[in-house]
């Protein structure tokens, strides 16, 4: 599709007429020197007059200034529209990958598989899920270390949650520093929405601030903290007499997490196997939503530099024609 940018900018093609109409006119002169009428001088400008008299004196000029306001409008080609991604929020995911992270009380596909593995899985669907958010991933155990900075760049946030691995972080449970570090970066990165997920299944042992704390700073930056406590309440292990039932979810201080999530307006989960984790998931997808209005633009080729080249070629012409006539 073919649009001008500057439209008004034709009102100025009658300049020129106004400008001839308006400024006092001119006599012509007559000539200082009269040459005598040599057959030498009439032979070399004979042709010249006849070739000037072919062309009208006002014709490239005209089309030259028409050349430079059909510039000055800025034709443009518009391409086929194209979606931009939705706009949405600055969501920080905080994972634990801690050592207790390894208990094989959750179960994927009908097989027992350890918690990671089963956040892996969970978080490939939600992570989908967030198109038009700036996704963020922070990985902690004894210390929180920044995996992703926020970006819209989902399939790279998911190919680092997929590559964590258990212990790398540490073995112990850091999760003040997780949500100091996630609110940190994200105050960086301020937005009109900014949620942190938090996912643990223990309790603070490790780290320099403490969870109540680095929440009430959250909440003062206008934060949102969902967390979830995860972990099974029962688990059979195999014994000296045969095998006996334990709480394998009892170092979980569901208290803290419940008191972040209030600090922040915003809610706690239990998720005791890998359906509950799902619909934990989706309900935080639920409780905040990605705008779903879509944008699209239409890329534009500007073509005013061809219609100056068409100018300068016209003037350039109209100066060597007056040059002949004047030789």
């Amino acid at each position: 599709m073919f649009e001008f940018q500057v439209p008004w900018a034709f009102v100025l093609i009658i300049l020129p007429l106004l400008t001839r109409a308006l400024l006092p006119g001119y006599k012509k002169q007559e000539a200082a020197l009269r040459v005598t009428n040599l057959p030498s001088w009439n032979s070399q400008n004979t042709r010249s007059a006849e070739s000037a008299k072919r062309l009208s004196p006002w014709l490239l000029p005209t089309l030259a200034w028409l050349a430079l306001v059909v510039a000055l409008a800025r034709p443009v080609w518009l391409g086929e529209p194209v979606r931009l991604p939705a706009e949405g929020r600055d969501l920080m995911l905080a994972v634990d990958i801690s050592g207790s992270m390894d208990t094989a009380d959750m179960e994927l596909d009908n097989r027992p598989v350890n918690r990671l593995a089963v956040v892996k899985q969970v978080l490939n669907d939600f992570i989908t899920q967030r198109d038009g958010d700036r996704l963020g991933l922070i990985l902690f155990g004894s210390n929180a270390y920044l995996q992703a900075p926020l970006t819209f760049d989902r399939e790279t946030v998911r190919t680092f949650m997929n590559e964590a691995q258990l212990g790398l972080a540490g073995k112990q449970t850091a999760i003040g520093d997780a949500i100091a570090l996630a609110a940190k970066r994200m105050r960086e990165n301020p937005s009109d929405s900014q949620v942190i997920v938090l996912l643990t299944d223990g309790e603070n042992t490790a780290g320099s601030v403490e969870p109540v704390r680095a929440a009430q700073l959250a909440a003062e930056l206008g934060m949102k903290i969902y967390t979830i406590g995860l972990g099974a309440e029962s688990m059979q292990v195999p014994s000296f007499f045969g095998s006996r039932t334990i709480n394998p979810s009892r170092d979980l201080n569901e208290s803290e997490l419940q008191s972040v999530a209030d600090l922040t307006s915003a809610r706690f989960f239990r998720a005791r196997n890998t359906e509950e984790l799902s619909q934990i998931y989706q309900l935080i997808d639920d409780l905040e939503p990605t705008e779903r209005e879509k944008k699209t633009y239409r890329p534009e080729t500007g073509l005013f530099q061809w219609a100056l080249l068409a100018a300068l070629l016209l003037t350039w012409l109209q100066l060597m024609i007056t040059r002949r006539q004047m030789a």
